[in-house]
């Protein structure tokens, strides 16, 4: 088997307009042309790579309330890291905010040795914003 990359990823959504809010105006994703699923939906471009979005009433299956790293989530590389905090704090989101609260962002321990950021989208579903020298100079167009 021959791996030539990461297709997408796909995320239940209780409310699947305000999903799709949040990752075209908030995360800026450009959003793609879908075929006519029986069940509805949106699709996303992440670089090379898509996220998919799908109605689906029970929503996440994540228990808690707090961004916790360990759990499942998805991880998009951006080129300015500061500059998508910016972008987030313009929308509300902080880390001065408690950790329950859904525009709560929390920074990377640096253990990584690249700069992250994770917020929750409307469902709960974790996203990391990271800045890692190395991916982004092979991606650099």
């Amino acid at each position: 088997m021959r791996i030539v990359g990461l297709h997408h990823v796909t995320l239940p959504c209780t409310d699947l307009e305000r999903s799709r809010r949040f990752y075209r105006d908030a995360i800026g994703l450009a959003e793609l042309d879908r075929p006519p699923f029986p069940v509805p939906g949106h699709w996303f471009a992440v670089g090379p790579s898509q996220l998919h979005l799908f109605h689906y009433p029970g929503g996440t299956f994540r228990a808690s309330e707090t961004i916790d790293t360990r759990d499942a989530h998805i991880a998009i590389a951006v080129r300015d890291l500061e500059e998508a905090i910016a972008a987030l704090a313009a929308l509300g989101y902080s880390d001065e905010l408690p950790a329950e609260d859904s525009h709560h962002l929390r920074r990377g321990s640096g253990v990584a040795r690249f700069p992250q950021v994770f917020v929750k989208d409307p469902d709960g579903h974790i996203v990391e914003l990271n800045a890692p020298a190395d991916f982004i100079e092979r991606v650099r167009p």
